[in-house]
């Protein structure tokens, strides 16, 4: 796209667009094919949003996930055990996502995934206190589930899922590759479950995928300044190396 003079990025005199050849919008769709297809999808969901029946107040929310998990749904109600089994198993996973989380900053000296998640849980729970969403009709809820004891959650966001994610990223930074996949796949499993049980509204899940990629990043900004700071000050005391 450097054929042409006046496609330039910046500051400039003339209007980019206006110079365009059908060339150059080939190209762009060529070279750009995935912002091009996000043009489309905005241009779809403008379509939805403004022909859609909003919902009235005296009705549960619509949720997608929910209706994909019906049947999951009816099986997991008509099998109270199983629910039971399979809440353990969560907690279990949540479990190993802290301690590898501790043992990354307590063992490895390595801030960056413990720094994520107080970022990541202290916004939480301020959205989380902020808009308290109603419990989902159906819930199925289990003691053994993390929070063990049928305690009061906040729905949004899923710390489940973004706690996980943070994990995976720094497991990936260091290599580790095959439990990065390990726990990206309980992730989405347990993902499954949570819509099966009506723990989580699908949206809570998917920002909660969202949150863990951009704590990580916030962290990762964080450390990097604390590391230009120390450098300039060389009589700074900093632990988090």
């Amino acid at each position: 796209m450097t054929r042409n003079k006046n496609l330039k990025v910046g500051n400039s005199n003339t209007i980019a667009f206006m110079g365009w050849t059908m060339e150059d919008a080939v190209d762009v769709v060529r070279y750009h094919p995935i912002p091009c297809l996000f043009a489309l999808s905005l241009l779809f969901f403008m379509a939805v949003e403004y022909t859609l029946f909003m919902i009235p107040p005296s009705s549960p929310p619509f949720d997608l996930g929910f209706v994909l998990t019906r049947s999951l749904h009816r099986y997991m109600a008509d099998r109270p055990s199983l629910n039971t089994f399979l809440a353990a198993l969560n907690t279990v996973f949540v479990g190993m996502q802290m301690t590898y989380i501790l043992w990354t900053l307590l063992v490895e000296a390595r801030p960056r995934a413990t720094i994520s998640t107080l970022f990541m849980f202290t916004c939480r729970g301020i959205l989380g206190y902020s808009t308290q969403l109603p419990l989902p009709e159906g819930f199925l809820g289990s003691g053994v589930d993390f929070p063990v004891g049928n305690v009061s959650f906040f729905l949004f966001f899923s710390g489940h899922v973004a706690g996980s994610v943070i994990a995976s990223l720094d497991m990936r930074r260091m290599q580790r590759k095959e439990l990065a996949w390990l726990f990206d796949t309980l992730n989405v499993l347990q993902g499954v479950r949570l819509l099966g049980t009506r723990g989580h509204y699908t949206i809570d899940l998917v920002v909660g995928v969202g949150a863990g990629l951009l704590f990580d990043s916030f962290a990762g900004k964080y450390l990097k300044e604390s590391k230009r700071r120390r450098a300039a000050n060389p009589l700074q005391v900093d632990l988090l190396k």
